[in-house]
């Protein structure tokens, strides 16, 4: 069974929906340099952040400047954890960390193996994702769910698995890749930026259905 991120959250209404459904974490958007209705400002992430209870984890997704600019971020927003979307080392991981007390998730893309190997004693989870050049996630679009389950099963650090998950995909998704959590914002949305309450918990319990294997 793994663990369930509902991204891309922009009001209320939608992250209670996303808790309710069973959601593990919750992942606001913020400070990114691509165009997506998905993104709200500092404040109102701030104000979402807030509203997540105890036991649910408020990630921060971002595309900081550099480390210093994620620091801020942290330090205006408050979240649980962050998710990096950028070229950022081991040792931006380590001082992010060491300068908020929060856990550190970089994002890769599902191509970049060597990376992944490279940052996983730093991280604290990696998310695999199909990104795009600039390193941001959202695509919509599936990759080798085979491929995560190697990295699955040869990284330290526990492997998010991201990009093109659906309610009905997301159950086949985690049978081939086996990661510690599925990610997902696009795939349960009624219009970009607003999610489908219906579908949010349709994705929660299908993350968690076994599938038979054909024999």
């Amino acid at each position: 069974m793994a663990r369930v991120k509902i991204c891309g959250l922009t009001d209320p209404a939608d992250l209670r929906a996303a808790i309710e459904a069973g959601a593990d974490a919750v992942g606001i958007i913020s400070s990114v340099s691509v165009d997506t209705p998905r993104e709200v400002d500092r404040g109102t992430a701030a104000e979402l952040v807030a509203e997540v209870p105890p036991f649910v984890t408020a990630t921060l997704v971002t595309m900081p400047e550099d480390a210093d600019h994620a620091v801020d971020l942290i330090r205006a927003i408050r979240p649980d954890a962050i998710q990096l979307h950028g070229e950022f080392d081991s040792d931006d991981i380590g001082y992010i960390r060491a300068e908020t007390g929060i856990k550190v998730i970089p994002a890769i893309d599902y191509t970049d193996t060597e990376r992944a190997h490279e940052l996983d004693a730093a991280a604290d989870a990696i998310l695999v994702d199909s990104t795009t050049e600039d390193g941001a996630g959202g695509t919509g679009e599936t990759h080798d769910w085979e491929s995560t389950a190697d990295l699955a099963e040869t990284l330290t650090s526990p492997v998010v698995l991201a990009g093109g998950l659906t309610p009905d995909n997301v159950a086949e998704a985690v049978r081939v890749a086996a990661p510690f959590a599925v990610d997902v914002a696009s795939g349960v949305e009624r219009e970009p930026g607003q999610k489908d309450h219906t579908a949010l918990a349709t994705f929660v319990q299908n993350a968690g259905r076994e599938l038979e294997v054909p024999v």
